[in-house]
């Protein structure tokens, strides 16, 4: 699902490559820091308790110059990093990842087959629109957290857990990358 963007930044370009060089993980961290990486830790885990399939969030401060001189924009790269974290890898073909890349100011969501064959696709742009919002107000986590509660809630209905406790195939644990 395309993510809606802040137009803070160009998306190609000198200014992009000289703007992805100066952000690096501490200003992703300044946002979501402990605390913050708990509470999102807690939502994904209380959601998948009402469904069997998989989500994850990742929050990436920029691109290294290799995809910067390729172009490639956050779609590509949450691609990629769905790929990497191998969240296509699960037993219902249902992961979800949670993508933010923070230089660009973009959001996006990569749901597997499984998850896309259930689930309407305005689900992916309301979680979408909540956290954009919330960051245009400056509330980073708050907008996070909103994004997954509304994903969770769209998996519990297509994947619901029955009551069965079923095993945690992907960590909880939010990610920052580079």
């Amino acid at each position: 699902m395309d993510g809606d963007r802040v137009p803070m930044t160009p998306r190609y370009g000198l200014f992009r490559w000289l703007y992805h060089m100066w952000i690096g993980p501490m200003h992703v961290r300044a946002v979501f820091n402990r605390e913050a990486f708990s509470r999102i830790e807690q939502t994904i885990a209380q959601g998948e308790r009402d469904h069997h399939a998989q989500l994850r969030f990742a929050a990436e401060s920029s691109l290294g110059t290799p995809e910067l001189w390729r172009e490639v924009n956050a779609r590509q790269r949450a691609v990629d990093v769905f790929s990497s974290l191998r969240i296509w890898d699960t037993h219902d073909n249902n992961g979800v990842l949670v993508y933010l890349l923070w230089a660009d100011h973009a959001i996006e969501i990569v749901a597997d087959r499984g998850a896309t064959a259930k689930i309407d696709p305005a689900v992916w742009e309301s979680a979408c629109a909540q956290f954009t919002n919330a960051c245009r107000d400056g509330r980073h986590v708050e907008g996070v957290i909103s994004a997954i509660d509304t994903i969770n809630q769209a998996l519990a209905k297509a994947f619901p857990s029955g009551g069965i406790d079923t095993p945690d195939e992907l960590p909880n644990e939010p990610l920052i990358l580079r």
